[in-house]
């Protein structure tokens, strides 16, 4: 008899995917994006989700019912799922992936003792340059992926537990050493991962973080008339983040103060002056309700010429 086998993908476009080709076992969705808003270590608990609501309502606006229809549901009915004999975990290369594989290996760890876990991680192929996502994979690679996919051992599972651990905590200081301990481990991508986090920071230079730097070099680099495209050239160009379209709108909203306007998308003075190193931001766009995991994202700089954290003593 085959053995049962419980899947859980990064996202509903892998779960389409999944259900065409007919993969046997029960699919369910993480619906999350843990690596934007403050996180805390019990992953499922009421405190988490609370935590969780708390930054989607005043990030993004979502309303409670939306929150609880996309995400809680869902996360319910993977509590519903206790027979299977092996989980199959399906997520990408980038940092938005890597956070969530994380979080669901942590809880795994606590709920589903003794059960064989499985990873299907994309990212390189041999047959082609670049890194991938899932719903980029022709069916034979995606099947191919599956084939190989990697058991962890409890190491592994300790360790991605552990990094869950810290990136939930109110330092990401021991996030930079921890990332030494297990190269070897099963997590391909985590330790990209981890660095684009570690980025996120402000920079010392400017007081803009690297992704939010390239934003305004892309601007100057291409002629782009109107918001939208604005996004569609920051998402092409985005590296190992991950984030989706909602997330670079945020994000624009946060540095408008840097434009003159998006339609054409045109840098104002004070963002040419930032961008160029003349004009230090940090006190325009600091919030004390801003996070990355448990850490404060301004309590941190990130000293771009040792590609090291500076905690800032209040």
């Amino acid at each position: 008899m085959a053995s049962l086998k419980l899947h859980i993908t990064n996202g509903d476009c892998t779960t389409n995917l999944l259900k065409k080709l007919n993969f046997s076992g029960t699919i369910v969705t993480w619906r999350e994006m843990l690596c934007e808003g403050k996180t805390i270590m019990d992953v499922g608990s009421e405190s988490f989700w609370k935590t969780r609501y708390d930054f989607f309502s005043q990030a993004y606006k979502t309303p409670k019912q939306t929150f609880i229809d996309l995400t809680v549901k869902e996360y319910r009915k993977l509590c519903n799922q206790k027979e299977q004999d092996e989980i199959v975990l399906w997520f990408e290369y980038d940092l938005f992936c890597q956070i969530n594989m994380l979080a669901v290996i942590s809880w795994l760890k606590r709920y589903r003792k003794n059960r064989q876990i499985s990873l299907v991680c994309s990212g390189s192929l041999t047959t082609r340059e670049g890194l991938f996502g899932l719903a980029e994979l022709s069916d034979e690679e995606l099947q191919n992926h599956y084939d190989n996919r990697k058991t962890l051992s409890q190491d592994d599972i300790e360790f991605a537990d552990y990094m869950w651990q810290l990136y939930c905590s109110d330092s990401p200081l021991r996030l930079e050493t921890a990332l030494q301990l297990n190269k070897n481990s099963a997590f391909t991508y985590l330790h990209e991962a981890i660095i684009a986090h570690l980025q996120r920071f402000p920079s010392i230079k400017n007081g803009l973080n690297k992704l939010e730097n390239q934003i305004l070099q892309l601007a100057t680099q291409e002629n782009f008339t109107s918001e939208h495209q604005f996004v569609g050239g920051i998402l092409r160009n985005q590296g190992n983040y991950g984030f989706g379209d909602s997330q670079y709108f945020n994000k624009l909203t946060q540095l408008k103060g840097l434009f003159d306007k998006f339609n054409p998308v045109t840098l104002s003075e004070k963002g040419k002056a930032v961008l160029e190193n003349q004009l230090n931001y940090y006190a325009q766009i600091r919030s004390d309700f801003s996070y990355l995991g448990g850490s404060k994202k301004y309590s941190y700089l990130y000293l771009t010429d040792t590609n090291k954290l500076l905690k800032i003593t209040s």
